[in-house]
């Protein structure tokens, strides 16, 4: 059973910034993971960005990430997944860092210089180039 409801332009285009491109094409697929923390069910997803980090053994799942703004007085923090992702605090997860870092702080962000682990401190870009 579908209900209908209605949303005005400024919650909708919310919905559009947090639809996950090529992978959430309703608003009720965005509005399912926001809300119920699920997953497209059935559906295998492609590994994130950090799984060369995870296979080479510089990463592991369930490793915190950090990212600290001072001036702002603002710590944001999440968790590396088993297949490479990024999951925030409220359950969203990113294949990326650098969107998942812009879900944070709600600006720009380049996620594999800011993102730290929290076990070493060490950039996600450090990592990278290892």
């Amino acid at each position: 059973m579908t209900h209908k409801i209605e949303v005005d332009d400024e919650v909708y285009s919310a919905l559009q910034r947090a639809a996950r491109p090529f992978v959430e094409t309703t608003p009720n697929e965005v509005l399912r993971r926001l809300l119920l923390g699920e997953s497209h069910q059935g559906e295998s997803r492609a590994a994130g960005d950090l799984m060369p980090l995870l296979e080479g053994g510089r990463l592991q799942a369930g490793e915190r990430l950090i990212h600290h703004q001072p001036r702002r007085n603002r710590t944001f923090t999440a968790e590396v997944t088993e297949d490479g992702y990024i999951r925030l605090e409220n359950g969203s997860e990113f294949a990326k860092p650098s969107p998942a870092l812009r879900a944070c702080v709600g600006s720009e962000v380049n996620g594999w210089a800011q993102w730290k682990v929290e076990r070493t401190g060490q950039p996600l870009q450090d990592l990278r180039r290892a």
